[in-house]
């Protein structure tokens, strides 16, 4: 029989409907009447025939029309609020606002799975799985690992054996011995003790990857969780039942704590979670919806649940991909601003960076010439300067390959932790099947992903410091040759003035953000853990400063295009041109004055979704595999002598004298 989730005020009511020909108005008559049936004083409601009010979906807030049919309307299990008139819409249904995300659209049921072993997950899997284009399946070989390891852990429980964790207490407590029959109460415990977070909740897709991650931990088969329970987490994760996770709240050691108690407090059927149909709702009421029971826990299992640095490490590997897309489109914007500035290409030569030859120095170095090369990509723009006298570049486009270099090898760096730490096991203690032992350790203990995550923000907010003052140069008329702030009647409209006041303004931002977290650490649990890494805050102001870094470059490339209009008829090379085309595809010229946020936002919006980089990375693949010869156009920053008269020559022409 078709049914309905209801909300009223503050409780959930399950509402069965046996002829979905019955309209909207019906429905909520009916759970106002299953509302007030147990209520001493009705609710506060008199006659429920007369009580005014609406009806909205919890996803989404849309109101329903009282006439429409169920059938018509919504689909079985579906999550309604009832809202009497003169009331507000319950706080717990207002979307709170989801700060730095922008994966998240419409939400498809993804076919595909990836299999999971705990051994070959990456970074760019993980922000798949987060964007909800995969399942999650194990493999053969981390089920029977899995099994292993439980069987062991059931054994210690069996022999009444005294293991940290398992029969013992927690922390200050590891000394307390906890009977048999309070082991799962022991559990229960920690979990709900621990889910002791604040702040806003992660975004869906950042508690998804959260899940998929500590997933893929337990699938490595040193933690002691049952198959079972394993199994109930993957239906979960299959159903995106996502739990309500506060961002805040985790030392980074023993692990995150507070933030996957609030992930495993939700698979409990405790505390909210959030599905595409549901919205965020009290967690029983979004497992039963999607035909799920909560998690019933076992001995060891609320510690393998929350012991572990999975809040770091997913929220990092997010900080990673988006860093590694924007270092990649940092290249092209600053191609086409030295474009716009009338700049050489000479400082590109790859005898100069094969003097240097650092990795990611070398590779800017060949994407600046596979976008600029005259040769291979005639470009009106640098003929029409060819022989001016201009001796060599401001450093901002001289040093590109220097500066963008180590921002690509800092990430490099960087991604090699990450993508270690989400394969390894970071449970305490650790079960080794095959040893038949359990061994208490630190891997918990989030040190690496934090000094990987306050470098990685170091690095790559470099990009953003350059380009703000490449964006200075473009609305500088004294720098640029171009009218004051990239528009026409200046004075009566002031262009890019204020753009390049937000670029500065992220820019000091992210001076504060490159702070290390991970230098600090403030002792926790009574001094049992006296070290702690401050992670949790390494990976999210990364983040933000990813972020920052992003909204700068959006900023210099629509100040780069509109740079153009003034160079015209002049065109630059073929790439160059084709990323140009494609900006002025969400953001018109700049004529006069107009709202220049949402031209921001468009922008921002291609750089995240790598259009700039899918545009111009075939041209400059190209270049690689057709191995090109590198033209040398004659330049006033190149000094050529005639070459040095060979030894023989010279004895030669003494002779003739």
């Amino acid at each position: 029989m078709p049914r309905f989730t209801v909300h009223v005020r503050d409780e959930w009511l399950t509402v069965p409907c046996r002829d979905l020909s019955c309209t909207v108005q019906w429905l909520g008559l009916e759970a106002l009447k299953r509302y007030i049936k147990n209520k001493p004083d009705n609710g506060g409601i008199g006659s429920v025939q007369e009580t005014s009010f609406y009806v909205r979906r919890c996803q989404g807030q849309g109101l329903l029309d009282a006439d429409d049919t169920l059938e018509d309307t919504l689909e079985d299990n579906d999550f309604v609020e009832i809202v009497i008139n003169g009331e507000t819409m319950s706080p717990d249904l207002i979307s709170p606002h989801l700060d730095g995300s922008h994966f998240y659209s419409k939400y498809q049921e993804p076919v595909e799975y990836i299999s999971m072993d705990g051994k070959g997950l990456t970074t760019t899997d993980l922000v798949n799985l987060g964007k909800g284009l995969y399942k999650i399946k194990l493999t053969a070989d981390a089920e029977s690992k899995v099994k292993q390891a439980r069987e062991l852990v059931d054994n210690i429980v069996k022999d009444h054996k005294v293991v940290y964790g398992i029969t013992t207490g927690f922390g200050k407590f590891s000394q307390t011995i906890i009977p048999n029959n309070k082991l799962i109460e022991l559990q229960e415990n920690v979990i709900r003790s621990c889910s002791a977070g604040v702040g806003k909740p992660l975004s869906p897709e950042r508690s998804r990857m959260l899940l998929a991650l500590r997933i893929n931990v337990l699938a490595k088969g040193y933690s002691g969780i049952s198959l079972d329970t394993l199994h109930q987490m993957i239906e979960a994760f299959n159903a995106s039942c996502l739990s309500y996770v506060p961002e805040k709240g985790t030392v980074g050691a023993s692990g995150d704590l507070a933030p996957l108690s609030h992930l495993a407090l939700g698979l409990m059927g405790e505390g909210k979670m959030w599905s595409p149909k549901s919205g965020w709702a009290d967690a029983k009421y979004v497992l039963e919806a999607h035909g799920l029971k909560p998690i019933s826990l076992k001995p060891k299992e609320g510690l393998a649940l929350i012991n572990g640095t999975q809040m770091i490490t997913s929220l990092g590997s997010e900080a990673v991909e988006r860093a590694l897309a924007i270092a990649r489109q940092a290249d092209i914007i600053a191609a086409l601003t030295l474009e716009v500035l009338k700049g050489t290409t000479k400082a590109f030569d790859s005898d100069i960076h094969e003097l240097r030859p650092h990795p990611g120095q070398k590779e800017v170095a060949f994407r600046f010439r596979s976008l600029l090369d005259s040769d291979h990509h005639p470009s009106e723009i640098a003929e029409s300067h060819r022989f001016c006298d201009r001796v060599q570049d401001a450093y901002t486009l001289r040093c590109c390959p220097q500066v963008h270099g180590v921002v690509n090898d800092t990430i490099a760096f960087v991604k090699n932790i990450i993508d270690t730490e989400i394969n390894s096991a970071t449970d305490n203690p650790m079960v080794f099947a095959e040893r038949g032992e359990t061994i208490s350790g630190g891997n918990f203990h989030g040190e690496y992903p934090a000094k990987a995550l306050d470098y990685l923000a170091i690095g790559v907010h470099e990009l953003a410091a350059i380009s703000e003052r490449r964006i200075e140069r473009l609305c500088n008329p004294s720098l640029s040759e171009l009218p004051a702030f990239l528009v026409c009647e200046g004075g009566l409209n002031s262009g890019f003035m204020i753009a390049h006041c937000t670029a500065a303004s992220l820019v000091s931002e992210n001076k504060v953000l490159c702070h290390p977290s991970s230098v600090d650490s403030l002792s926790t649990s009574a001094a049992t853990e006296d070290h702690v890494s401050m992670g949790g805050w390494a990976a999210r102001k990364a983040l933000k400063v990813v972020e920052h870094v992003e909204q700068v470059l959006s900023i210099e490339l629509l100040a780069a295009c509109q740079g153009i209009e003034f160079l015209r008829p002049l065109r630059t090379t073929t790439p160059l041109e084709k990323v140009y085309d494609l900006v002025r595809s969400v953001a018109k010229p700049w004529i006069r004055d107009r709202f220049m946020a949402p031209d921001i936002e468009a922008v921002h919006r291609l750089l995240l979704d790598q259009k700039i980089w899918k545009v111009a990375h075939p041209y400059i693949e190209k270049y690689r595999m057709e191995h090109i010869p590198e033209s040398r156009p004659v330049s006033p920053t190149a000094f050529v002598l005639d070459s040095p008269v060979s030894p023989r020559k010279r004895l030669r022409n003494e002779c003739d004298h």
